[in-house]
This record gives structure tokens, C-alpha cells and sequence, in this order.
């Protein structure tokens, strides 16, 4: 028995969100965790962060990109087909408080990462300004989910289509020299972005935190794909975090692991998409 999808949408070209029946999960769900899944029987494991949940219906929301062969299975399974296996929720939570003023910077897929992290930080009482960033307009996601929870909403965009002509670093300094007392800035988007903002904060020395979800394989932190350097320690992501203190991480060193599987990765890509592959897979 797998768990099922409830509802489906497309929220851009190559963006989905799915709501999936998992009760277990949703209830005891805490913001900035994330689940394992695997779509088929010899499937691959992913780590997906829950984007929202609904304790009462029993379901979680999960979004993400297609960019590899497991996410291109996960596109097309259908509303009322099932994954079959789920296990989560994992990660330690996000430390939540009353900080004060809190900047959430989100790029691309991010947001649906960031998204109930800031919901839950305007809960606590904080004043909450988000920076959802993208390439483009079509690719902008949760906008007014984010909206609604924010004090101050800025957009930015790569080619200008929405919002500010520029990245989402642009914006994030103009409110960092305007005198804003920020408290805390937490990042969630592509490694380079991560980075990028980190390097801006360093000097105004501002606590800023960054989710490495994406590195993640295994999620109980044996296979060791998930290490990484903070602080000249390592960690395992799945384990340790996945949020880390951005001043603290090896980008470089991270950014340089990441690319160790581009090839296989790309190979299993071309391999889902050749004509003579069967879509059975997927069911």
C-alpha cells in the first residue's frame, strides 16, 4: 500500500505540488523538517520538505522541480496514484522565537521550503519581510501564500518580467542599508544564492541561516552523501540540520560535491526520456 495523492497542480513549466494522504506525518510535522520518499519499487530515495500540512484531512504538501529522472516519475503519476514510500518526518525543526524582525530570502523551488518557516515565524510575533526570487514571473511560486504571511513582500526576478530586474541580494541590501534593525535572515533557494547571501551579510554581521535539503540521499545519516563542512567540522545535513549557520558553511566544498553524480544524473535523465522507455514505471 502506498500513499496517495489527493490533488495535483501544476505551479509553473517545470514546478508541481502535490497534496498526499499521510496523517502520521502531517500531525506531527514541525516547520523546516522534510520527508524521504521513493516514487516506485526501484525507485531512488529524495528528500522533499513538507511545504504545508493539514492535520485534520491528514495530508502534506509537497513541491518540487523536475529536474532528474525520480522527479520526472513523481510528475506523472496521476490524482489518486500513490508513492510508494514515504518515511518522515525528519531533520531537526527550525528554532523558532520572537527574534524581532526576521528577512526571508527565497529563491525558486526555496520558497516552498521557506514558506512554513516564515509562516511560523510570523506566529511567533516576529515582523516578517520575505524576497521571493526567480528567473522569471512564470516561475515565481506561493506568492500569495507568502503575502499573506508577510509584513513586506519584495519580488525580484532575473529578467525582470516581476518586480525588482535583478536577484534577490539586490533587494535584500537595499533593506539592509535603508536602517532596518534586521534580527535574522534565513535563505532558501540554489547553492550560488545561499552563498551570495551569506557573502552580503558577513559584514553587517547578521545571523543568517541556510537549508541544505538538497544534498540530502539517505536521511537517517548513513550513506554520508549529505556531509558537509561548517565551521571546519563535519556534518551530515540529514541529521545535523538541514538549516546551518551560513557564515559557518564551505560552500565551495559543497558546490564542488554536488557535481559528482552530474553525469549519471544526466544519464538517467536522457534514458526516462528516450521514446522506448515505458511510462508503466511511473504507475
Amino acid at each position: 500500500m502506498g500513499w496517495q495523492i489527493v490533488k495535483k497542480r501544476q505551479l509553473g513549466p517545470v514546478i508541481y505540488r502535490l497534496e498526499v494522504m499521510a496523517p502520521e506525518v502531517s500531525r506531527k510535522h514541525k516547520p523546516g523538517q522534510f520527508v524521504v520518499l521513493r516514487v516506485n519499487e526501484t525507485g531512488e530515495r529524495i528528500p522533499l520538505t513538507v511545504a504545508d500540512k493539514n492535520p485534520q484531512e491528514g495530508t502534506i504538501t509537497l513541491i518540487f522541480q523536475v529536474v532528474g529522472k525520480t522527479t520526472m516519475l513523481l510528475r506523472d503519476l496521476p490524482e489518486g496514484g500513490e508513492i510508494k514510500d514515504i518515511v518522515g518526518p525528519l531533520g531537526t525543526p527550525t528554532h523558532l522565537d520572537k527574534f524581532g524582525t526576521v528577512v526571508c530570502v527565497c529563491g525558486g523551488i526555496g520558497t516552498g521550503v521557506l514558506y512554513p518557516i516564515a509562516k511560523a515565524l510570523k506566529d511567533a510575533g516576529n515582523k516578517v519581510i520575505s524576497i521571493v526570487g526567480a528567473q522569471s514571473a512564470d516561475l515565481i511560486i506561493l506568492e500569495e501564500e507568502m503575502e499573506a504571511i508577510s509584513d513586506e513582500l519584495n519580488i525580484s526576478t532575473d529578467d525582470g518580467s516581476k518586480g525588482t530586474h535583478g536577484f534577490v541580494t539586490d533587494v535584500l541590501k537595499k533593506i539592509l542599508d535603508s536602517g532596518e534593525k534586521v534580527d535574522l535572515i534565513i535563505a532558501v533557494g540554489p547553492l550560488p544564492m545561499m552563498k551570495a547571501v551569506a557573502n552580503l551579510t558577513r559584514p553587517y554581521k547578521i545571523k543568517t541561516i541556510v537549508s541544505l535539503n538538497s544534498i540530502m540521499i539517505d536521511g537517517t545519516g548513513m550513506c554520508g552523501g549529505c556531509r558537509v563542512v561548517v565551521g571546519g567540522e563535519r556534518k551530515f545535513t540529514c541529521v545535523d540540520g538541514p538549516e546551518f549557520d551560513g557564515h559557518e558553511v564551505d560552500f565551495d566544498n559543497l558546490a564542488q560535491r554536488l557535481r559528482t553524480y552530474k553525469e549519471q544524473e544526466n544519464l538517467g535523465r536522457e534514458a526516462y526520456k528516450c521514446p522506448e522507455h515505458s511510462h508503466d514505471e511511473a504507475k
